[in-house]
């Protein structure tokens, strides 16, 4: 096997993976290392979303939903169904076919297009060169004209409650319980907590939700949060903002938590806790001191806004470097710095990165609130329409939400859409584009949108920020 490659890629996952492949599309010899490993010794690619987060979770909420609608809502339809079984193996079983599938996906993608998939670590050493250990075997030196380095990030852990990986669990433990906890804590009401507690509460266990901060979900437009909340509270989940969780004690049932907030102090029990409070960048053995790449404050790897370190030759993207940990930003960066690499014009829009927090009702945006446009002093306007009023909708009995769409008060030029409402995240994907080309919301307006589809509500909101909507009164 050789040891020159014009690229190594440190990080199997959804940056470093794309990267691979892109650097190999583009004529470059690459090498992808990652730490994972089938069952068969190959890598295992997809690094955390494939594995243990996007894909699973959105397997088991996918499943977990169909499950809720059979028990609460066929009736509705005219559907009956005497009997509604939950077989969880099966269940877990079929989320683990998807990821294996996906993860066999991308080997043959390497195959296809060149790039040698190495198992093991690599550790960035000193004049462009990466020493790969294998799981199996001694450490050897590769040469690198270039190196990227996309080692993703890990679930952050709280001091007061460390994971035990039975009671006190993190995020790919939640996706993986044998059993339906009968009381599920979760701490954090992010995107991760409120899908997993989401998942588990649908399979009949109760879901208490502590969330730091005294607002929920701060990123998205507080008028669509507002809904998202109402919503997800009538699903039966027990959301507390501005619980801060001061300590845990495992007892002979499960965890005692205790909390504060503005009316006190207070302690509740629960069988597990899934800790969500976020994620940290994964640096542990990737740079040896000597290699010089600067980390930030928060343990981010330094970059420019084309992904460059401090280090000539060597680029860093995904999780391990500043903006959102998220999948598709990562995937992005990959593609970029293989094009910038092969002496190709790259770039990523940051201004435009959508967001999806795939609950029921889901949750979606891009772009800036209203709240944030006008603590800058920009001018906006803003319109809404409820998918209530939504023939789509109603024929899904899927009417819950609403669309927000924010436009520049002098320009028309689009500066946010959020969404909350059924499908949201592929409703999404029309003002990013839209975005993308500096759309105005009388673009949307003019667009002929198919009826009746739920994509109708983004040209109702936008004809309602200038106080025309057909499909709805104006005050």
């Amino acid at each position: 096997m050789s040891s020159h490659f014009d690229v190594v890629v440190i990080g199997g996952g959804p940056a470093g993976y794309v990267a691979a492949i892109r650097a190999a599309q583009n004529g470059l010899a690459t090498a992808c290392i990652d730490d994972g490993r089938t069952r068969s010794g190959e890598v295992s690619l997809g690094g955390t979303c494939l594995n243990a987060g996007c894909i699973p979770s959105k397997a088991l909420l996918e499943s977990s939903e169909l499950y809720h609608r059979a028990r609460h809502e066929f009736a509705t339809h005219g559907i009956g169904v005497t009997t509604v079984g939950l077989d969880l193996d099966r269940m877990q079983a079929r989320k683990a076919a998807i990821v294996a599938q996906l993860a066999g996906g991308i080997q043959g993608l390497f195959r296809a297009h060149g790039v040698t998939g190495l198992a093991g670590r690599g550790t960035l050493m000193p004049g462009n060169t990466v020493r790969f250990t294998p799981h199996e075997g001694e450490a050897r030196l590769l040469e690198a004209g270039q190196v990227v380095l996309a080692t993703g990030s890990q679930p952050a852990a709280l001091a007061c409650l460390p994971f035990d990986g039975e009671r006190v669990v993190d995020s790919r433990a939640a996706l993986e319980f044998d059993a339906v906890p009968r009381r599920l804590g979760v701490i954090g009401a992010g995107v991760i907590g409120l899908e997993l507690g989401s998942v588990w509460r649908r399979l009949g266990a109760e879901v208490t939700i502590l969330e730091a901060l005294d607002r929920f979900l701060p990123m998205v437009d507080a008028q669509v949060a507002r809904e998202a909340e109402r919503q997800l509270r009538r699903q039966g989940l027990d959301i507390h903002l501005g619980a801060r969780v001061q300590a845990g004690e495992r007892t002979t049932d499960g965890v005692r938590l205790r909390y504060d907030d503005r009316q006190g102090s207070h302690e509740i029990e629960v069988d597990r806790v899934v800790v969500a409070v976020g994620r940290r960048p994964d640096t542990t053995g990737l740079l040896d001191p000597l290699a010089g790449v600067a980390l930030d404050a928060r343990g981010c790897i330094e970059v420019d806004a084309s992904c460059r370190t401090s280090v000539a030759n060597v680029w860093a993207i995904g999780d391990v470097v500043r903006g959102p940990m998220l999948a598709h930003k990562g995937s992005e960066e990959g593609v970029m710095v293989a094009d910038l690499i092969a002496g190709h014009a790259g770039q990523v829009n940051y201004d435009v990165i959508p967001s999806v927090v795939y609950t029921t009702p889901e949750i979606a945006w891009v772009g800036r609130s209203e709240e944030e446009l006008t603590a800058a002093g920009i001018a906006c306007k803003a319109g809404t329409f409820n998918f209530a009023a939504s023939g789509r909708a109603r024929a899904m009995e899927q009417a819950a939400g609403l669309v927000k769409v924010i436009a520049d008060a002098a320009t028309d030029a689009l500066l946010g859409v959020h969404v909350c409402g059924p499908m949201a995240g592929e409703l999404i994907a029309e003002a990013v584009v839209a975005m993308e080309f500096q759309g105005t919301a009388e673009d949307l307006q003019r667009i002929i949108h198919a009826h009746p589809t739920l994509a109708e509500a983004l040209r109702e909101a936008a004809l309602s920020a200038d106080r025309c909507a057909i499909h709805a009164a104006h005050r």
